[in-house]
């Protein structure tokens, strides 16, 4: 359940040195062919990180032969020397691998403002590099780390052919991608376009809904790549169903190891007029600290989803909002529904459905308690 759980592509994770606490840090992912076809899809963030800048280039090419990845520094507000570090980590994998730097992928994540140490991330690609495996997904998978306190892998498999991915990301969870670093892989033989689709598709409905903080990441990074070594090319319903599923798993796991978190929030917006206006008032919904505090405090307090939907755009009447929690509608028609203490809460997943009955689109937006765990790992994590 990896990176490497489709045929065609190797992976190492490595310690080299570029965290202070030893653990590792330096991943690598090799697409071996025979076809070397990517997508990829960015943070909508203004302010983007070197290596999302070099990669948007490189995903131009529409091929990508190898992805290197750090945790222990974003790279992102370094000028023009965070660009050329990047550039020298591409020079360093197409050096080793015998490849062109233009197709070479780079992804970072950790503290914004610090300069990678170079020489340290340089040899550790060598080291890498030497180490590569058809078995080195998981090793990969726990290099991306950073405050994430499990590693998350995913894949799901078609007649013949596989789609396997890992990601990275526990803070700074929202839309515009979900922060995250994600490489996603497949020996389905796939062009280009329709991996673009197929990813697009897939990001719009799982990692653009996962939402834990409503703070956006300069880092966000999610690559598709394909091997096209199973020699087997699907329809591309099937194979776009295979590539939402492993993203849809993937987001799943980064809301349940969000920082500090101890409950998911799974928020159900039905009967919207239309889709984008359920996703925005699940996002609404997902980012008001005052219901996230009471979610913590298992209290269903539902008049804080009520003032939350209510600062939206969407159509809804006001004396038609329902809201149920857990099942139990505890606001029926903008006013007193079942009573509250019905609602269990003790459990790790909650459930808010909101019903604006103002048609028939609906969306689910995931997203997570607010608690004192929380403020504190943010408060200390530069220091």
């Amino acid at each position: 359940m990896s990176v490497t759980a489709a045929k065609g592509f190797r992976a190492a994770g490595i310690a080299a040195g570029i965290k202070a606490n030893g653990n590792p840090d330096l991943a690598l992912v090799v697409n071996s062919g025979p076809r070397r076809a990517a997508a990829g899809v960015f943070t909508s963030n203004r302010v983007k990180a070197a290596p999302v800048l070099w990669s948007e280039q490189v995903l131009k090419g529409g091929a990508v032969t190898a992805v290197v990845l750090n945790s222990g520094g974003a790279n992102a507000c370094t000028g023009p020397q965070g660009f050329q570090d990047t550039h020298a980590t591409a020079e360093r994998a197409a050096e080793v691998l015998g490849h062109s730097a233009g197709e070479i992928a780079v992804a970072s994540t950790g503290l914004i403002g610090v300069l990678l140490p170079m020489d340290k991330l340089l040899p550790g690609i060598g080291q890498a590099a030497a180490e590569l495996s058809e078995h080195g997904g998981e090793k990969a998978a726990i290099a991306i780390k950073t405050t994430d306190t499990v590693h998350k892998t995913a894949v799901a498999q078609g007649p013949g052919w596989t789609v396997g991915g890992m990601a990275k990301g526990a803070g700074m969870l929202a839309p515009g991608l979900a922060t995250m670093l994600v490489v996603l892989t497949t020996d389905a033989d796939v062009d280009t376009p329709t991996l673009d689709k197929a990813l697009r598709d897939a990001t719009r409905v799982t990692f653009d809904r996962a939402d834990s903080d409503g703070c956006m990441s300069t880092n966000d990074t999610v690559l598709l790549l394909a091997s096209g070594a199973s020699g087997t090319a699907p329809g591309y319903d099937e194979f776009a169903d295979a590539v939402r599923t492993v993203c849809a798993d993937l987001a799943r796991q980064l809301i349940g190891d969000a920082e500090g978190a101890s409950k998911d929030i799974r928020i159900e917006v039905v009967n919207a007029a239309t889709e984008d206006e359920a996703v925005d008032v699940g996002r609404t919904i997902s980012r008001s600290n005052l219901l996230k505090c009471a979610i913590h405090g298992e209290d269903p307090n539902w008049g804080r989803v009520l003032s939350a939907i209510g600062t939206t755009s969407a159509a809804f009447e006001p004396d038609r909002l329902s809201v149920a929690i857990n099942g139990v509608w505890v606001c029926r028609n903008g006013s007193v529904g079942d009573d509250r203490d019905l609602v269990d809460m003790r459990f790790r997943e909650v459930v808010i459905t909101a019903d604006l009955a103002a048609g028939d689109a609906s969306a689910v937006i995931w997203t997570n308690d607010l608690t004192a765990d929380y403020v504190h790992e943010n408060s200390a994590y530069s220091s």
